[in-house]
């Protein structure tokens, strides 16, 4: 193999696949890089068997030149020392060439380096996909719909299924479900899909939370493929491959209350930074809890008590409130995901009673919501 690159083409796509290379990982090769070189391009691979991540580098783009191959080939560089290699390279273009033994040689101005390679052919193939069923959802609006789910999938292995984000697709629309038993968070959105497709499928967290890194933030649609035990996530020049999570998801639309005693309209900024207000003094006692209180008039009085280190009040006045008086509490970290992720100026919160599950709406749209169990207190 022997080409020479452009130095900041080379960079983004190596920063792309790094976020799947493990250092912690049984096949030592998966902590290397693949380069491919090929009359198209280059292709830069990364994996750590759960996730993979392919980026490719095209000879031009929009007139400008990436690539020049001047000897196809493939070879497998570490990547922890391949990255910061081409981070500090002196020049914009940098050449690669292998030599005998996989010894690979790097340079860029007046710098070398030269790198013991590994064999590409020893390195896992990725799954191959066929690509009957796509659906196609904008790169900004996917990156919305992980980061209203993805924070209330469990941390904890107990249950495996839980740390991952159950994708329903039927009836052309998406719902995305993460829940720890705690909290739930849900978001329906209308795909495109060319035929009827239906899938239930839960994708791991952890891969959602780096495909989003990856994503651009315009609208540029990305392919989405789902197998038996595989999805497949294709933009621009990138493959984003991850595993799907054995086991049935739990069906939580019987959790999500029908009714509901108490309803209340509140400015979600306000009500943010007030909860966030009485999680000062809470964060250091017992699982951050601050209680919320109605008052007549409208008022709401959001409080928090640590014996050791005192007492925080605070009164709020509500846009709108109806129904039975209300005296509960839950956890302000909970609650404060919970109106990070929704987006909208005015939030529907309704009660069904003090030790019921509580559902957090934005006003005029069902294609959000988010669930919290409150915390009993004694």
């Amino acid at each position: 193999m022997n080409i020479s690159i452009d130095r900041e083409a080379l960079a983004r796509s190596v920063q792309d696949v790094m976020k799947a290379v493990s250092t912690r990982t049984t096949i030592p090769i998966l902590t290397g890089i693949k380069l491919t070189a090929t009359a198209l391009g280059v292709t830069l691979t990364g994996s750590d068997s759960d996730i993979s991540i392919e980026s490719f580098i095209p000879l031009e783009k929009e007139g400008r030149l990436f690539v020049d191959v001047k000897r196809p080939g493939s070879i497998v560089l570490q990547a922890r020392f391949f990255a910061e290699i081409v981070k500090k390279l002196p020049q914009q273009t940098v050449e690669i060439e292998t030599e005998d033994n996989f010894l690979t040689v790097i340079r860029s101005g007046h710098s070398e380096f030269r790198l013991n390679g590994l064999n590409a052919d020893e390195y896992p193939r990725l799954p191959q996909i066929e690509e009957e069923n796509v659906f196609q959802i904008p790169a900004d609006l996917l990156k919305t719909i992980i980061r209203q789910t993805v924070f209330a999938v469990s941390t904890s292995e107990t249950r495996p299924i839980l740390t991952g984000v159950n994708w329903k697709v039927e009836n052309n629309e998406l719902v995305c479900t993460a829940t720890d038993s705690h909290r739930l968070a849900m978001r329906k959105v209308k795909i495109e899909a060319g035929h009827a497709v239906s899938y239930n499928v839960v994708i791991p967290g952890k891969s959602l939370n780096e495909l989003s890194k990856i994503l651009d933030d315009g609208s540029a649609p990305v392919d989405i493929v789902i197998t038996a035990n595989q999805v497949l996530f294709k933009a621009e020049h990138l493959l984003f491959f991850s595993r799907l999570l054995d086991g049935n998801y739990p069906e939580t639309a019987r959790l999500i209350p029908t009714e509901s005693k108490t309803t209340m309209t509140v400015n979600a900024k306000e009500f943010l930074q007030a909860i966030d207000r009485a999680s000062l003094l809470a964060r250091e006692g017992r699982n951050n809890v601050v209680k919320l209180t109605t008052l007549p008039g409208g008022l709401l009085e959001i409080s928090s008590v640590s014996p050791e280190i005192g007492k925080v009040t605070e009164q709020l006045q509500a846009e709108s409130l109806e129904g039975e008086e209300l005296n509960i509490s839950f956890s302000a970290k909970y609650m404060m995901d919970a109106l990070r992720a929704l987006d909208g100026t005015d939030i529907q919160i309704s009660f069904t009673g003090a030790m019921r599950p509580f559902v957090l709406r934005p006003l005029y749209t069902d294609s959000m919501l988010q669930l919290i169990l409150p915390v009993r207190t004694y």
